[in-house]
């Protein structure tokens, strides 16, 4: 959205495109004056489409979209900007969730993962590069003129580990401005708080860990602490953790997020694995509401500022300091202003929408040096490209087979 809006203020002509139907809680872009045209998996009319639409600049939402367009839209418009904004590497957050799962496999019951939060950039090359998913994506990054990322760790790990090109990729957090107004204070906050989406597999397993290790732990020292979690999309598996004789509340999506947010007194999120930077953690910031997370939920999020918490990486360790932030007026306080301190030096609106667009323009204006510059993209474009054309062109020939059949 904060990409969208950047490009809204100047005063660019968008069209929003996807094959998935509407989400449950989906923002009214038509109100903000984007267009929406639905399209088709493996289907020749978004060739009709991209070719009337003619566009200047293509943004693909995560490699799989362009894995799926990428060449229609080379085939068509060639002279389009074509650009992967990642949000995350996928791969690197599917590589460390299987490594979780293989250590807790071995001790279901540790609660130290020093070994796993802080690994070499090596060591997680090592992870991800035998990884079909990686293989894919990595792909995909060479094939776009440009890749938004999200982490500067991310951006590191690709191209000091996977050797792709510094200029195919450009940092892009969030874009943040503090708000005017003054967070609520110590005394009329309550209660912890945990926010995410449930289906995202980090914030599902932050869930268990705290219902099964960290809360316990917390209720032993504050026996009347109440944590409230919201997320999108609850499942009856996480309902049926809900607990209010524990203070452990399932809570479902929040209409409001910087609202709970606010009204919280500290924010958890002990992510064992993921990547990218997290939103509820920008949120927190934004809100004077201090967290105590991992290195994970951390990772590539404070740079050279101090954490607005606490990062820790043990169990135990996690919620002591959760205990004496919401017990601590002073060490509260020191945190909250650490957070605006945070947002003001790393994630301003201002600067990154201006980089971005200062970004584009130059890949706009020098393309075709950019482009034989790149001669690895080139050529995954030429094969990948190639087979995915042969086999989307199968998939709609056979779908038009049957279709008469369905009919019947």
């Amino acid at each position: 959205m904060q990409i969208l809006e950047t490009f809204l203020e100047q005063g660019w002509d968008i069209t929003f495109s996807s094959p998935a139907g509407p989400g449950e809680h989906k923002a009214d872009l038509a109100a903000m004056g984007i267009h929406e045209v639905p399209i088709e998996l493996n289907h020749s009319s978004f060739d009709t489409f991209i070719s009337a639409l003619a566009p200047d600049i293509v943004l693909f939402d995560q490699f799989m979209m362009e894995e799926q367009f990428g060449w229609r839209v080379e085939k068509h418009c060639p002279d389009a900007l074509r650009v992967l904004e990642t949000s995350d590497l996928q791969s690197l957050r599917h590589a460390r969730h299987n490594r979780l799962k293989s250590r807790l496999k071995v001790n279901p019951d540790q609660i130290e993962f020093s070994d796993i939060f802080v690994p070499a950039l090596r060591d997680e090359f090592e992870l991800m590069a035998e990884t079909d998913l990686a293989k894919r994506e990595i792909a995909a990054l060479y094939r776009c003129d440009l890749n938004l990322m999200i982490s500067e760790v991310e951006i590191e790990l690709l191209t000091e580990q996977f050797g792709l090109p510094r200029q195919l990729l450009h940092w892009c957090p969030l874009m943040i401005d503090p708000p005017a107004d003054s967070p609520a204070n110590f005394a009329d906050r309550a209660h912890f708080l945990s926010i995410g989406n449930f289906r995202h597999a980090p914030n599902w397993d932050a869930v268990l860990w705290m219902k099964s290790t960290i809360w316990p732990l917390i209720r032993q020292q504050l026996p009347q602490a109440q944590l409230h979690i919201y997320g999108a999309y609850t499942p009856p598996k996480a309902t049926a953790l809900h607990n209010p004789s524990e203070g452990f509340h399932i809570m479902n999506w929040a209409e409001d997020a910087l609202q709970v947010m606010s009204a919280a007194r500290v924010c958890l999120a002990p992510l064992r694995f993921g990547a990218g930077i997290k939103g509820k953690l920008v949120d927190a910031m934004l809100c004077g509401t201090p967290s105590v997370t991992t290195p994970i939920g951390a990772e590539a999020m404070h740079g050279d500022h101090t954490w607005p918490g606490v990062i820790t990486s043990n169990a135990v360790d996690f919620a002591n300091s959760a205990v004496a932030l919401y017990n601590n007026e002073a060490r509260w306080q020191e945190a909250c202003h650490a957070g605006y301190t945070l947002l003001n030096g790393r994630y301003q609106q201002s600067v990154h929408s201006y980089a971005l667009i200062e970004k584009l323009r130059y890949c706009q204006q020098h393309l075709p040096s950019l482009r034989a510059s790149n001669f690895t993209g080139s050529m995954l474009r030429h094969h990948s490209h190639k087979s995915t054309q042969y086999m989307s062109q199968w998939i709609e020939a056979k779908n038009r087979h049957t279709a008469p059949e369905k009919d019947l």
